[in-house]
């Protein structure tokens, strides 16, 4: 997995993203580079600022590069990954849901390519975390054998969920995201018993998908992702496993469906915070 030393790009080519994205086409079969930069900016990458520059500097002086080579060393051998290609950029400081949900950072994760999108801001336990859970989506979408394409709600969420307990395995709950604790456990019970397990069949594709995983159109706050927390949680922790143990698990397996209650409060020590109450009467099967 190589590295890829965009902080080159990024000196000459800040103030241009797409003509900079012209250096991606090869890793995009098919698209322009005007395609990829808008994809890649709907996931988090920056838009340009008028003190760009001295973002770009701010990283390069963070050794950000070097931090990721390193990181991404200790995890391909760890968990015996595959050899991708690892693209660095400024996160989109304008971007509400990243600041608030993501602390200013965000990634995205192909099987054969990884992304990630860091602030001058992010910490290096924050940058080594983030590489943490997007290598862990590589790892996932190269072991587990199910087309991507055809994932449904319930994969998407499992992939989070295993993402993110592997950061709270390598790190501690302290470098765990914010939206973990977002709801309470029994209100984790009732997402799940009326919102995520009645939609989990929907494809990728639908844009329901999407909303109940992030928590738009008045769905409850990252919804989708913090159930996959929970899902895999306690799933690892009532079989005494780590995440590493179930990149190829079928995902009907990891989050137990036919438990007749879901979540428990397996680890005292858990920051769970109390939301405003769920109230989820949706029942339509996806």
């Amino acid at each position: 997995m190589s590295v890829i030393r965009t902080d080159k790009w990024l000196v000459d080519l800040y103030q241009q993203p797409i003509k900079l994205c012209e250096k991606l086409k090869n890793y995009f079969e098919g698209a322009q580079a005007y395609e990829i930069y808008d994809y890649l900016n709907l996931h988090g990458m920056y838009r340009p600022l008028k003190n760009g520059t001295e973002q770009v500097r701010k990283l390069i002086d963070n050794k950000v590069w070097e931090i990721v080579q390193d990181e991404k060393q200790q995890l391909q051998k760890m968990w015996e990954g595959p050899n991708v290609p690892v693209f660095i950029f400024p996160s989109d400081l304008n971007n509400p849901r990243i600041k608030t949900d993501f602390n200013g950072k965000s990634g995205l994760a192909f099987k054969d390519k990884l992304f990630l999108f860091i602030s001058k801001d992010s910490s290096e336990k924050e940058i080594r975390s983030l590489l943490t859970h997007e290598y862990n989506h590589v790892c996932r979408l190269f072991n587990y054998k199910k087309n991507e394409e055809d994932y449904v709600l319930l994969d998407t969420i499992i992939l989070e969920g295993l993402a993110e307990n592997a950061v709270r395995e390598r790190f501690g709950e302290e470098f765990i995201a914010t939206w973990t604790s977002y709801h309470s456990i029994d209100e984790l019970e009732k997402l799940w018993n009326n919102l995520i397990k009645p939609n989990r069949n929907l494809l990728k594709t639908e844009r329901k998908h999407l909303d109940i995983l992030y928590g738009l159109s008045s769905y409850p706050k990252m919804a989708g992702y913090c159930v996959g927390y929970q899902l895999v949680k306690n799933y690892i922790e009532s079989n005494t496993l780590i995440s590493n143990d179930l990149l190829n698990s079928p995902t009907d397996m990891i989050a137990q469906l036919n438990l007749p209650r879901r979540f428990t409060l397996t680890n005292k020590s858990s920051k769970l915070t109390m939301t405003s109450p769920v109230q989820i009467d949706e029942k339509t099967e996806g």
